[in-house]
């Protein structure tokens, strides 16, 4: 009985042992890869915070009308992460902008004299983008998706409403009012700067056809009964500072 206790003593204790060992080895073994991997994980991650401001010059890129860019301006904020290992940076914005586009009308149905009518469009943008490290963080290429919300188009100045709009026997300057509102647009641009200033211009054009609203409009449309098509065109020049 005592021998057989014994035995059972010596295997237990055997056993624990090598259990011991197991873990000892697998624990030095986790530590190994954990330090390996970690070498090439410590890079420092910035996040930035920043706030722009500039001008804008608008267009609507259409067959059925003629149109004349406006000026207008912008206003934004940008959460960015720098990542330094890393051939490029994203950072999300936000940003509102005031635009004005001319379209070409004539007072009355029968005159040839033509003259441009103004419209004010209001945008407010949301944009995911990378940018591309050409000087390290000093200069970059931006390029990304963006969702846009748009006002309808107002006219500056109500005396024009009843004009006709060119190329069109009765199709008045308020009947353009009611445009499509919820867009998609594509950005790229150029940043430069260094430290906390940085100099932005940036394209963004509508892939989204922000007329087609007026198709459903019961509009008149003799004399170009085209479906009615445009894309947003706009240029933006901004200064922005980093916090």
């Amino acid at each position: 009985m005592i021998t057989n206790l014994s035995y059972i003593c010596h295997n237990l204790t055997r056993t624990i042992m090598q259990k011991r060992q197991l873990i000892l080895l697998v624990a030095l073994s986790i530590c190994f890869v954990t330090v390996t991997f970690s070498q090439h994980g410590t890079y420092r991650i910035q996040n930035g915070f920043g706030i722009y401001g500039g001008i804008t010059q608008y267009d609507i890129i259409t067959d059925n009308f003629t149109t004349k860019k406006g000026n207008g301006w912008q206003a934004g904020a940008s959460a960015t992460v720098d990542i330094p290992h890393k051939w490029y940076n994203v950072s999300y914005t936000i940003q509102l902008s005031e635009n004005n586009v001319g379209i070409v009308t004539r007072p009355i149905a029968l005159n040839l004299l033509e003259e441009f009518v103004d419209y004010k469009i209001f945008t407010a943008q949301v944009a995911l983008m990378m940018h591309v490290k050409l000087v390290q963080s000093f200069l970059t290429i931006d390029v990304g998706p963006m969702i846009q919300y748009n006002s309808d188009m107002e006219i500056k100045d109500k005396a024009y409403e009843n004009y006709v709009i060119s190329s069109y026997d009765n199709l008045l300057a308020k009947d353009l009012k009611d445009i499509t509102n919820f867009n998609i647009n594509g950005a790229v641009g150029v940043s430069a700067g260094y430290a906390f200033f940085r100099l932005k211009a940036q394209y963004i054009y509508g892939f989204t056809n922000m007329l087609n609203k007026l198709n459903d409009s019961n509009l008149d449309l003799t004399g170009n009964d085209k479906k009615i098509k445009g894309n947003q065109s706009m240029l933006a020049f901004t200064a922005m500072i980093t916090f």
